[in-house]
């Protein structure tokens, strides 16, 4: 759906990103979105700096994502869960108001693309991306199908220094300008 081109002349950039499932029920065993992220970053040359799972609670999402975004051999961070309207989702209220630069258009595509797998269901995802200090974190639905649906549409693509005509990781070594 999204034009995508790399340059192959240029060497690969592995990142190291950290991913973080939220859910009350879910554990690093039983929680296979977070293992098919993780699968897929390693698969496309990535590392996975850390994995982890936490309640749906504010101040447990933030301290999991505030150790990491303040770990500098983090690059990335990618949440799962805790996206949707039920009273226990609460994912975006803990992380967007610790953003210092919101991704607005993150949103946007990932809407964009998950319309082409699961229609109006999309609707039901508050899918939202931002800037935490030099850290990029995206806020992820918690089914395979929307992760896979973020990293094949648009991270795989914006986390490749190889991407043309601009991608993320040519920003990081800007990001703590001032």
């Amino acid at each position: 759906m999204f034009k995508s081109e790399l340059d192959l002349s240029r060497p690969f950039t592995p990142l190291s990103i950290a991913v973080l499932a939220v859910s009350d029920t879910r554990t690093l065993e039983t929680d296979t979105a977070g293992a098919l992220l993780k699968s897929m970053m390693e698969a496309d040359g990535h590392r996975c700096a850390e994995r982890a799972v936490c309640r749906d609670d504010i101040h447990e999402i933030r301290g999991h994502v505030m150790r990491w975004v303040n770990d500098p051999a983090v690059d990335a961070v990618i949440t799962t869960g805790g996206t949707g309207f039920s009273g226990r989702d609460v994912t975006p209220e803990a992380l967007e108001p610790l953003f210092q630069k919101r991704m607005d258009g993150f949103s946007v595509l990932f809407h964009q693309y998950s319309a082409t797998t699961v229609g109006t269901s999309s609707l039901q995802s508050r899918a939202t991306g931002g800037l935490i200090g030099t850290t990029f974190v995206f806020v992820l639905p918690g089914s395979r199908g929307a992760c896979r649906d973020a990293w094949e549409g648009i991270l795989r693509a914006q986390l490749d220094n190889r991407h043309k005509p601009c991608n993320f990781v040519e920003l990081m070594p800007r990001l703590s300008e001032r």
